[in-house]
């Protein structure tokens, strides 16, 4: 039997995930949303890029949790972006019901899946998604570290003139400009020391970058956020589990211990693969990175604490 992977959100995000998955061809694909009409007509268009992708996948749009059935992996893209005039507890109080009320029916149609949460903000909506779904911690996965390790591999390979895929670094910590922790002190390029390749204020410029890449391509887009790194990195995740290839990925994961942190999703370096997460590493850090990791993970609990029950 294929594979079966649902996405929640037909936004540009989740459309651009289902596009990705399909194009892999080795899993199917139902693209959900509460909008009649909108998931049908994406999905749709994409099945009909099948001829000349060369892909199998079926892909199906609803708008009835019914044909998400027996899904390996659910995808939340739900949620609402932050309005002129709203305070972050009316976000967390938006998005915690939208989440609890989507995990709820993926749990309820999926009872083995893995959840990968994309909905923001992403940490605090990894808790309401474990207590929602009644799973283990190691079936519930943000996918934060995934995006912001992208960008800033991304920031230094434009910096230092190299191929990103020479380019070794991770972004742990939450999901926010004020808590992610983009570590330099055991950042490589071809295996030399990013601090040996570009002076002090350079290395700090980059890592600044890598804080604001969100907020940036916000700027630039005027009327829109970014879709395409967010929906690659997301399949990463998809593949690594559904293919079991036990990846080291920066995912956002319940800690237990780690840098000092219990009981806090936070990203952090972890094996993905076959039912979800394998295992947690704790990689070496600076002390001012562990005391940011763990800044980070105080920073969780309060949201935690905020989001209406």
């Amino acid at each position: 039997m294929r594979q079966k992977v649902t996405i929640v959100g037909a936004g540009n995000t989740g459309a651009t995930m289902a596009q990705i998955l399909a194009a892999r061809g080795y899993a199917d694909v139902v693209l959900i949303d509460i909008v009649e009409g909108l998931p049908q007509g994406k999905a749709l268009d994409i099945a009909e890029a099948a001829p000349w992708s060369r892909t199998s996948s079926s892909l199906l749009g609803t708008n009835n949790w019914d044909d998400t059935a027996n899904s390996d992996v659910v995808v939340i893209t739900s949620g609402v972006a932050r309005k002129p005039g709203m305070t972050r507890e009316d976000l967390l109080s938006v998005n915690a019901g939208i989440v609890r009320s989507v995990v709820g029916q993926a749990a309820k149609q999926s009872p083995n899946a893995v959840l990968v949460i994309f909905a923001n903000p992403m940490d605090a909506m990894c808790h309401v998604a474990l207590e929602a779904s009644g799973f283990p911690k190691e079936r519930v996965v943000g996918q934060g570290g995934m995006l912001d390790t992208a960008r800033y591999r991304t920031f230094i390979a434009m910096e230092t003139g190299t191929s990103v895929k020479d380019v070794s670094a991770w972004v742990l910590g939450g999901h926010t400009e004020a808590t992610m922790v983009p570590l330099s002190s055991n950042a490589t390029v071809g295996g030399v020391p990013l601090t040996q390749l570009l002076p002090a204020a350079q290395v700090e410029a980059v890592v600044n970058r890598a804080k604001r890449g969100g907020a940036e391509i916000v700027d630039l887009l005027k009327t829109g956020s970014a879709f395409v790194a967010p929906a690659v990195a997301t399949i990463e995740m998809v593949d690594a589990i559904l293919l079991d290839e036990r990846r080291i990925l920066p995912c956002c994961t319940l800690l237990d211990g780690q840098w000092g942190i219990t009981d806090a999703y936070v990203g952090a370096p972890v094996v993905l693969g076959k039912g979800g997460i394998q295992y947690v590493y704790e990689i070496p850090v600076s002390d001012a990175e562990r005391d940011a990791i763990r800044a980070a993970g105080d920073a969780v609990k309060e949201l935690v604490a905020a989001t209406p029950r």
